[in-house]
């Protein structure tokens, strides 16, 4: 099973969503900003899903969604905002907000 990769600034989210999906027994990967997501995705890791924070310092959901779309156009992204008029900033990217 492709593991679950979720990006995210924050450690203690992070760390929360990756116990919770580990005990319902899914393979999680962790990536602390877009670069380091970008990183693990061009390195050959295979990933099923990738789960994304909105807010990110450096480089901002959108931006590392665009940049995932260049790599793949199937790959299921999941985007996490309490925001809700940040959904309209991924129009045409085709992801779960």
């Amino acid at each position: 099973m492709p593991a679950i990769l979720i990006v995210d600034d924050n450690p203690i989210q992070a760390v929360t969503r990756r116990l919770i999906l580990e005990k319902a027994h899914f393979p999680v990967v962790l990536a602390d900003d877009g670069a380091a997501a970008l990183a693990k995705f061009d390195a050959g890791e295979q990933f099923g899903v990738v789960i994304t924070d909105h807010c990110m310092p450096q480089m901002t959901g959108p931006e590392l969604v665009k940049k995932l779309r260049e790599r793949s156009s199937t790959l299921p992204i999941v985007v996490l905002s309490g925001l809700p008029e940040a959904e309209r900033e991924y129009d045409g990217m085709e992801v779960y907000f």
